[in-house]
């Protein structure tokens, strides 16, 4: 029974079309648009991001460490853009001030930190032995 009312569901629901791909993509840039034109911190991330990618050029860092220098950069645009998300739509459904409000900002703008903590520190493992060892 449960499995007929589920394939029914589904069988009532768009079929794919790549137009409607084509759309849901657009969208996505646009959302990239409105956290790129409207967070400032993403303009720091993307500055730090720009040094650490010349970096990897400067010192020829490796494959492996490309990869983790990469994932780390994706990983704080992406806590980034989750963040700011957050704080629209807690700026939308609490336009007065909550404690629980500033404490789900507090906590989104908590994991930015984490991953640029994270991102930091791998950072320091790739590029530190490298700049010391043009030092000595």
């Amino acid at each position: 029974m449960l499995y007929n009312k589920f394939m029914k569901k589904l069988s009532e629901k768009k079929r794919f079309s790549l137009v409607a791909r084509g759309k849901s993509i657009a969208n996505a840039f646009r959302g990239i648009s409105i956290v790129v034109r409207s967070t400032h911190n993403l303009w720091v991330h993307i500055f730090f991001a720009i040094v650490v990618i010349c970096f990897g050029f400067l010192f020829n860092i490796s494959s492996l460490e490309w990869i983790a220098v990469i994932f780390s950069i994706g990983l704080v645009f992406i806590t980034e853009t989750i963040n700011t998300s957050i704080e629209i739509d807690i700026d939308l459904t609490s336009p007065n001030y909550h404690p629980y409000a500033r404490d789900t900002k507090d906590i989104a703008a908590g994991a930015v930190l984490i991953s640029c903590v994270v991102a930091v520190i791998v950072g320091l493992i790739i590029f530190l032995p490298k700049v010391l060892v043009l030092s000595f």
